[in-house]
């Protein structure tokens, strides 16, 4: 085998919940992690040596700030496996807290492992994943999973969610890591501890608990953020939300067709996207 083709999901947070900052500078969060099935494509194609990565857009370099290439690098230095041309094809948008880059990277990682026939345990991948970016661990297994820690103690969750997404995606980059530098100048962290397994029912989500902590702070400072959620919910969402760090807002729909109407409202103005949970076997 010399070429494999992917495809790299992206997620959504169903609550997020900052709990306190960490002596290495990162912050324990706790929150659920939904894969779906909006996606970048990849191929990865051997070479001799050396990384060659090409891609539609431009902003994303030949080097490690990239972390399609910080994986093969990281593989390289574990196996000593030879080269690799990556060819990515990107829709995710950059800064909209949907994983694109930990997604990437987590799908180059398992390719990478494909092509080379690479013997590593899941264990080792995980903390591989890790090294290179606190949310690579959830898109290596995917699903859905409640994430505590920095994102990278990972708890999977049985229930399987079976409404569709309304993604609405402004254009709007916010940066993650200023954002949480940001957290403690506005917000005191949460003293009360949040346990979103307990709104996880037999038959259902129990959306209406779930929060996001970083709304508090960005909502105000991007006021289109918080139009979109409330146009969202006025116009069928059960449930309605930042994911991650934003920009991305998203909608919960009980029906499709009422998400397939509410995106001819959005769509003229932003990018939109209908998605579904991606469902592991």
């Amino acid at each position: 085998m010399d070429r494999v083709l992917l495809k790299s999901s992206s997620k959504i947070n169903i609550g997020l919940k900052i709990l306190n900052k960490r002596a290495d500078g990162y912050h324990n969060i706790h929150t659920i992690f939904q894969e779906i099935d909006f996606y970048d494509n990849i191929i990865l194609k051997k070479r001799n040596s050396g990384c060659s990565f090409t891609s539609n857009v431009d902003w994303l370099s030949n080097n490690e700030s990239n972390l399609c290439v910080k994986a093969w690098q990281c593989l390289v230095d574990r196996f000593g496996i030879a080269g690799i041309n990556i060819e990515l094809q990107k829709n995710i948008p950059p800064g909209s807290g949907l994983g694109g880059g930990s997604s990437n990277a987590a799908c180059i990682l398992k390719g990478l492992i494909q092509l080379y026939n690479l013997n590593i345990s899941l264990n080792d991948l995980l903390k591989i994943g890790s090294s290179i970016g606190a949310d690579v661990p959830f898109f290596i297994n995917g699903g859905c999973q409640i994430g505590s820690g920095i994102g990278d103690q990972l708890v999977k969750v049985d229930h399987k969610i079976k409404n569709t997404f309304l993604l609405v995606m402004p254009e709007i980059h916010i940066g993650t890591k200023t954002t949480f530098k940001n957290f403690k100048k506005i917000l005191d962290y949460n003293k009360e501890k949040v346990n979103f397994a307990d709104f996880i029912k037999k038959d259902k989500f129990l959306f209406k608990f779930f929060e996001n902590d970083f709304e508090t702070i960005i909502v105000p400072a991007y006021p289109e953020i918080g139009q979109i959620k409330k146009k969202l919910l006025n116009h069928g969402a059960i449930f309605s939300s930042l994911s991650g760090t934003g920009s991305t807002v998203y909608g919960v729909f009980d029906d499709e067709a009422k998400a397939i109407s509410a995106e001819s409202l959005f769509k003229v103005d932003y990018k939109t996207c209908i998605a579904h949970p991606v469902k592991i076997v």
